[in-house]
């Protein structure tokens, strides 16, 4: 069996008008529903750390959405974990938050690594560093999420409606 074949790396970056630890607070809040990440909300059993694992759920609470393990915790400049979307059958990536002070404001940079090129995860990724990137802006700047984030969340019941039996939260124990 060859080896599979990566896409390569992908970087998106957003200038926040908001300082360093709003921004860090925002993106690894765990006890509510995230905008920028589709309205899920992250669970783990002892926080985010190196080697846990955490869980985006459904705000239904009855779908897991995305699982992995955090990989990298350096308050507040660096988060990285691995990432399965639990509706496509492909290995993890890795995804990697940067944020980095600059005047005025913080730049979130958002980097996928590891996934299958021509895969269907690469493309659902590649296609949502925007969303994340202008809904964690709009949140940390104005409180609110962009437009798109706000429609995320319309349709939201909607989307748990549609998931496959086998996202059910059960079928993803945190151990």
């Amino acid at each position: 069996m060859s080896e599979p074949k990566y896409a390569k790396t992908n970087i998106n970056r957003t200038f926040i008008k908001a300082p360093i630890d709003t921004v860090w607070s925002t993106l690894v809040a765990t006890d509510k529903a995230l905008p920028f990440f589709f309205g899920s909300i992250c669970q783990t059993r002892d926080g985010l750390k190196p080697g846990a694992q955490y869980r985006m759920v459904h705000p239904n609470k009855k779908v897991a959405m995305v699982v992995g393990e955090v990989i990298a915790f350096d308050p507040p400049h660096l988060y990285s974990h691995t990432f399965q979307m639990t509706n496509i059958d492909e290995p993890p990536c890795k995804v990697t938050y940067a944020l980095v002070e600059k005047d005025g404001g913080t730049e979130f940079s958002l980097t996928i690594e590891n996934a299958i090129e021509g895969g269907k995860l690469i493309k659902e990724m590649a296609g949502a560093q925007g969303f994340i990137g202008s809904n964690l802006k709009a949140l940390c700047e104005t409180g609110k999420p962009a437009f798109t984030g706000r429609l995320v969340r319309l349709l939201g019941p909607i989307f748990g409606l549609l998931a496959k039996k086998s996202q059910r939260i059960e079928h993803w124990p945190l151990s």
